[in-house]
């Protein structure tokens, strides 16, 4: 089963500040780890909202609202596609992922992840776990 693990932006994610050198190399170690397991299917890193737009449509009409949004604790500010066994597999990984965060930043550090299963085609009309 693959599962997406989304992590909430940040303030200081949405203000621009550039994570710390030492908790991208702790991510980077972590996640070459995973994809040597065959665990970790792709990854990214997005900019802040600043540098995106939304898209919307209703009522008829399609709308372009250029960032940046005023919901930075929704923003997403990375994610990871991973292949797992299970649901909770997928959350020990997401647990892995944050205790880097958590190791690094200190324990003042405050995160959010989190794990979505992932729509697979072949599974139309079947319940997922």
């Amino acid at each position: 089963m693959r599962f997406m693990m989304i992590v909430k932006g940040s303030k200081d994610y949405e203000a621009g500040i550039p994570p710390s050198p030492e908790l991208m190399a702790s991510i980077g170690k972590l996640t070459q780890e995973m994809m040597k397991a065959g665990v970790v299917i792709g990854n990214g890193g997005l900019l802040p909202s600043s540098a995106g737009a939304r898209v919307r449509v209703g009522g008829g009409k399609m709308t372009v609202t250029d960032g940046p949004f005023a919901e930075a604790k929704e923003l997403i500010g990375g994610y990871a596609i991973v292949e797992a066994k299970s649901k909770q597999e997928a959350i020990d990984l997401g647990k892995d992922f944050m205790k880097v965060h958590s190791d690094v930043l200190g324990p003042s550090y405050e995160g959010e992840l989190e794990v979505r299963q992932m729509f697979d085609p072949g599974e139309c009309g079947s319940s997922r776990s």
